[in-house]
């Protein structure tokens, strides 16, 4: 089984104070889906892209706000072999035209499977 890692999510309060910074800072390109309330910032050339998510309301600074996100096509099918390997994901949630689960590493990161990059 393989997978690669694609992009990384980062949780923050600022959505656009962030997608700001790393487009100054990065030349990171802000896109903003209709109805979705992650920003997607694409990378200037190669590199991984980052996928703002709004932080909860109980979610402090300095916690862990990453997670990362491996590109599966067939979100279903890998989670039903990792769960024959003892990995265990969370409920299949349907998002405008992709589908993801979450789970945990070994240390409590959050790790998540999506086909969002090939929606």
């Amino acid at each position: 089984m393989t997978a690669p890692l694609g992009r990384l999510i980062l949780y923050a309060q600022d959505l656009d104070a962030l997608a700001a910074f790393y487009g100054r800072h990065f030349g990171y390109t802000a896109v903003h889906r209709a109805g979705d309330r992650v920003v997607e910032l694409r990378p200037p050339g190669a590199g991984i892209t980052l996928l703002l998510h709004p932080a909860a309301k109980g979610q402090k600074a300095g916690q862990s706000r990453v997670k990362l996100v491996f590109d599966i096509q067939d979100v279903a099918g890998f989670v039903a072999k990792a769960k024959d390997q003892g990995l265990e994901f969370g409920p299949l949630h349907q998002a405008d035209g992709y589908s993801f689960t979450n789970a945990k590493d070994p240390a409590g990161n959050s790790i998540s499977v999506s086909s969002r990059a090939f929606a």
